[in-house]
């Protein structure tokens, strides 16, 4: 008989020789306890935290613990119910509008994940008839969005406006809808969209535009809503998504969007409609953790200036780092023979960052991902970039000749 566990030999495989090669478990770190939002303890040992992707530090926020503790005490510990049955509460109504407040639209919908806001819009919005253009290096959840959807996919090279003009002109389908759909930052290398090219394509075209903001909503534009309000393209957005576990610091995801529609939306999107709802304390600590953002913009400032000192530290010390500055920051190593080793040491030392590997990283190579925090101080920075340049050396990483 056939297992149903067949499929997965070549990924056991794969896992086992990564195991083997580095003594770990790289996809299975535990934080034994976070001592700070910038310190954990992972193997019993204190270690910086530089893979969270906690970019304010707002999961530590004493405002957001405290609207927690008191909604669990009022509301209870859960909904138990889907938002169209009993899962609405007055406070996913209030944070519904503190969102769309925030972003000056219309309405908003809120996700028990970021990934189901994702799942949800797309497969709701682009039929079977519709065409989807997705940016070549789309998140997995975008998707995965577009195969419920069963719309048709077009693809575009990376942040390439130029390709995705000639691929909507090319385009002969008079009587379909079609949505772009970009992300701000993106989470794997830290490249941030040309929002106001796409949004003058999307003007010439026809189109309808979603950007993703789960990793710039907090970190650009004067106000943190992310890379549309950075380059001035907000009126062209129809949709922005997002997650509140990264800047917020908490977990769920929404939809903010001018168009009335939304509200019909609500009703024929899955992911929403049959999963129990965010549970109140969830609600309340995310609704006082944008409290705290929109009253620190000293938070997104420090933030900036600790991402450009992270990334003028690992072009000094000759590695191969993201081109643009953002909270995100991508080392590449040439072989995943470099990447396990260099992670493993990485970790002994006393720096946890993320391992990203082919085929999951966008031109093959591993990456070593690194997402800062407001909260990191310069010192911590330091810190980090010492144990980097020990990490390369130990594990035979050539740096420039240069190299501190």
């Amino acid at each position: 008989m056939t297992s149903l566990f067949s499929k997965f030999e070549g990924l056991a495989g794969a896992l086992g020789s990564i195991v083997t090669a580095g003594g770990r478990n790289p996809f299975a770190v535990v934080i034994e306890k976070p001592l700070s939002s910038t310190v954990g303890i992972i193997e019993g040992r204190e270690t910086l935290l530089f893979g969270t992707n906690n970019y304010l530090g707002l999961s530590q926020s004493k405002r957001a613990i405290e609207a927690a503790q008191a909604a669990a005490a009022t509301y209870g510990v859960g909904t138990t119910g889907s938002r169209i049955a009993n899962g609405t509460q007055s406070l996913h109504r209030r944070l519904e509008r503190q969102i769309a407040d925030f972003f000056k639209r219309r309405d908003a919908m809120v996700f028990s994940t970021g990934y189901q806001a994702n799942l949800g819009m797309i497969s709701a919005l682009a039929g079977k008839d519709d065409y989807l253009f997705l940016d070549a290096d789309s998140h997995a959840s975008i998707y995965d969005g577009s195969r419920l959807g069963n719309a048709q996919i077009i693809r575009f090279r990376h942040n390439s406006p130029d390709d995705l003009y000639k691929r909507l002109k090319r385009l002969d389908a008079p009587n379909s809808a079609k949505l772009i759909v970009v992300e701000g930052i993106y989470s794997m290398t830290g490249n941030v969209a040309p929002m106001a090219e796409f949004a003058a394509i999307k003007r010439e075209t026809g189109a309808y535009l979603m950007v993703d903001e789960a990793h710039s909503f907090g970190v650009l534009g004067e106000n943190g809503r992310g890379a549309a309000e950075a380059e001035g393209a907000e009126a062209d957005v129809d949709f922005i998504v997002g997650t509140f576990s990264k800047s917020l610091g908490t977990v769920g995801g929404y939809c903010v969007s001018d168009h009335p529609e939304l509200e019909l939306v609500r009703l024929n999107c899955r992911p929403y409609m049959f999963t129990a709802s965010l549970p109140p304390e969830v609600i309340a600590a995310t609704g006082a953790a944008l409290e705290d953002m929109v009253a620190h913009p000293e938070l997104r400032q420090q933030l900036m200036a600790n991402a450009a000192q992270l990334h003028k530290g690992f072009m000094d010390l000759g590695l191969n780092a993201s081109t643009r500055v953002s909270p995100v920051i991508a080392v590449t190593l040439e072989t995943v023979e470099q990447a396990i080793p260099m992670w493993n040491r990485l970790l002994e030392l006393g720096v946890y960052v993320n391992l990203s590997l082919p085929p999951a990283t966008p031109d093959s190579r591993p990456l070593l991902r690194c997402s800062v925090m407001a909260t990191h101080t310069p010192a911590q920075i330091e810190q980090t970039l010492a144990i980097f340049h020990q990490a390369a050396v130990d594990c035979g990483i050539p740096m420039q000749a240069n190299a501190a």
